[in-house]
């Protein structure tokens, strides 16, 4: 059967047709954030077939495929490539209103030109036809990022990474942007001990100094800050269920960094301390360089025990929570900006209930300096579909400027991800079309055809400020 995505996809009335085929669809793609494989752009590395780029690492997809039933052989298992591809064909058909449903449809025909909806009964024919194109210079990694006219990138990259691929690709001809970002989340995973320790003699490898307490441990984080940005990085990103604050220094921090060293457990609420003013610290290194520090909240992350200790983490068993976000994150907020070291910072939420705390949250440290120095986030995760996509928008209008939005990104593993750009683009037009359709903004195509354009790339571009090559 033929596919239903067609030039108009998701375009509801003829305004919305031409702000997104006419502003929206020609601009490059700012991604800036997401978990692409640095060595993969540097390398320009070729897939052998469409599984490897397309169903390795895709959380989504595998939750979807245990769903319907699909044994872990054809997910992570041993199963081979193809059988694991025509295992996934099976499913495609019953993801229907699931937005793997769109994005499937729309990655097979923006990267191989296939116009039908994948089922079983073409899933074996599709599968040679996108293996044959993958073999071809077109559809390399940075092939594939060109076809999509990707003008820059930010991965997610741990302070002690030597950032070598990155240079490399800063120092080639290849046309597309590839910045790090600052990812020290177990940097302060203090819970784990024995983690941890093992964890800061990688650090220690890295800035060549030892780590024996705490000032040394903000020292050599300031260390890894000034050498990502030395690599062109503007940005630092933290995976957090929730922000803790504590107004009154209730720990020592010298004596809990050396309880842990010594292999000692600290209690929830050390633990809570510790992390909350490493946070506070970094937020003043990032000040400092002028970055942009993002913080994703709300996960509960590896809630199968069983299936964690078989599979590992980010293999599909996280889920939203329902921690409390406004008081932890005003006291961060407001710590940072009474002393004027409050950084460009970009707020995500995971749970949908917290869409107007953030949104007012954020509202309250603007404070005229920069425009839309600090952000209501893109729908992430479970929430980067249309649903999601559309009550973050409205929220955002609602309770805050639309028009200073930096916009989306795809926060993917994968390089065939980047239609989602697209998605959000084609909802984005017809959201504020329909405003104008139903009387409620001027029919003014030159006023909101900016505005489309400033939230698609402008914003981004001017917010972020990369250097070019």
């Amino acid at each position: 059967m033929k596919t239903f995505i067609n030039d108009h996809f998701l375009l509801q009335s003829d305004f919305a047709k031409t702000l997104y085929h006419d502003y929206a669809k020609p601009l490059p793609i700012i991604d800036y954030h997401n978990h692409l494989s640095p060595l993969q752009i540097d390398k320009n590395t070729s897939f052998d077939n469409i599984t490897q780029v397309w169903l390795y690492g895709d959380h989504y997809k595998w939750r979807a495929m245990r769903a319907y039933g699909i044994d872990e052989k054809y997910i992570t298992g041993n199963a081979s490539d193809k059988e694991k591809f025509l295992k996934w064909a099976e499913v495609v058909p019953y993801t229907l209103r699931n937005p793997l449903y769109h994005w499937t449809h729309l990655e097979l025909q923006r990267y191989f030109g296939i116009n039908e909806l994948l089922t079983p009964n073409n899933a074996e024919k599709i599968y040679d036809q996108c293996s044959e194109l993958l073999a071809n210079k077109s559809h390399t990694t940075c092939g594939l990022l060109k076809q999509q006219n990707v003008e820059s990138l930010c991965t997610t990259d741990d302070p002690i990474d030597d950032l070598k691929h990155h240079k490399n690709i800063a120092e080639s001809d290849k046309k597309v942007q590839v910045f790090p970002t600052f990812r020290p989340d177990k940097a302060y995973a203090v819970e784990d001990s024995k983690a941890y320790n093992s964890y800061v003699k990688s650090l220690e490898k890295s800035v060549g100094f030892a780590i024996n307490n705490y000032d040394d441990l903000l020292l050599a984080l300031e260390n890894r800050i000034n050498y990502f940005d030395s690599h062109g990085c503007k940005l630092s990103d933290h995976g957090l269920e929730q922000l803790s604050f504590f107004p009154q220094k209730k720990y020592d921090l010298t004596k809990l960094f050396e309880t842990v060293k010594s292999g000692k457990s600290l209690s929830k609420e050390e633990v809570q301390f510790f992390k909350a003013e490493t946070l506070l610290a970094l937020g003043k290194f990032y000040h400092k360089k002028g970055w942009t520090q993002q913080l994703h909240l709300g996960p509960i992350r590896d809630n199968n025990k069983r299936l964690l200790q078989q599979l590992g983490p980010d293999t599909g068993f996280d889920s939203i929570g329902d921690f409390s976000q406004a008081i932890g994150l005003s006291g961060f907020l407001n710590a940072l900006d009474s002393t004027n070291q409050l950084t460009k910072t970009i707020v995500y939420n995971l749970n949908p209930a917290d869409n107007e705390v953030i949104a007012t949250m954020v509202g309250n440290f603007n404070d005229g300096k920069i425009k839309g120095k600090v952000q209501f986030g893109a729908a992430w995760w479970f929430l980067d579909q249309k649903d999601g996509m559309e009550k973050q928008l409205n929220t955002l209008s609602s309770l805050g400027l639309l028009s200073c939005f930096v916009g989306m990104l795809t926060d993917s593993r994968s390089f065939l991800s980047f239609p989602r750009h697209e998605y959000f683009r084609r909802i984005l037009c017809n959201l504020i079309a329909n405003d104008v359709v139903h009387g409620e903004l001027p029919n003014d195509e030159k006023w909101l055809g900016k505005i489309v354009s400033d939230i698609c790339y402008h914003n981004a571009k001017n917010y972020f400020q990369f250097k070019s090559k």
